[in-house]
């Protein structure tokens, strides 16, 4: 005899099984960071195993639950010795099947292609958490700081570079900047003349007089 025939129904039970498919279901969207934790640090140790030069550093929380990791890879390295002079610090927001931001150490070679330098899954955008990245890119870079660190307008990153970075010039993305302009400047006229006046080439005199 079951428990539901013993209790006399599923409405004395206490926990039925929609109970159950939707508690099934919480976990199945909820924790797949934490349950995939063992897969990813075996993904990374044999990425380890190929390559001498790979790196992966990561944080836990008291119940010894993943909470943030960065990772990197021998060309990586080799690439950032070569152009990391201009640093993008990219954070999406949540658009994995993780619901973390995904971060992205991004910089451009001499035939102007994207170059990853690092990747890290994030527990959240705080400046603690960017002052913790940082120092572990830059670790696993042999120190070398870059010269500019372009991001969007985000100001726990830009707190976070000051601290860790405080030579290099922190500039915010063009991109970004055309976006938040397309949403606030409703005139073409005026859209046009701030175009001209941030990427044409032209002498700190010509830029204050166009803008």
């Amino acid at each position: 005899m079951t428990m539901v025939e013993q209790a006399g129904g599923y409405s004395v039970v206490g926990f039925t099984m929609k109970d159950l498919y939707n508690k099934l279901d919480q976990q199945r969207r909820t924790s797949p960071f934490e349950s995939d934790f063992e897969g990813a640090l075996s993904y990374m140790r044999a990425l380890a195993a190929k390559d001498p030069h790979f790196i992966c550093r990561f944080t836990t929380d008291l119940e010894d639950r993943l909470v943030d990791i960065f990772w990197r890879d021998g060309h990586s390295f080799v690439d950032y010795q070569c152009y990391g002079d201009v640093l993008i610090f990219d954070s999406t927001y949540k658009t994995n099947v993780y619901n973390r931001p995904l971060v992205l150490f991004v910089g451009s070679n001499h035939h102007r292609d994207s170059i990853i330098f690092g990747a890290a899954l994030i527990s959240d955008e705080t400046e603690e958490t960017y002052t913790w990245l940082l120092r572990t890119f830059l670790e696993s870079m042999n120190w070398k700081m870059p010269k500019a660190v372009l991001t969007d307008s985000d100001e726990a990153m830009r707190k976070a570079i000051e601290t860790v970075m405080p030579e290099a010039r922190h500039r915010l993305c063009i991109w970004h900047i055309g976006k938040n302009a397309f949403t606030h400047l409703k005139s073409e006229e005026k859209l046009k003349a701030l175009n001209r006046c941030v990427r044409k080439y032209q002498t700190v005199e010509q830029f204050e007089r166009l803008w």
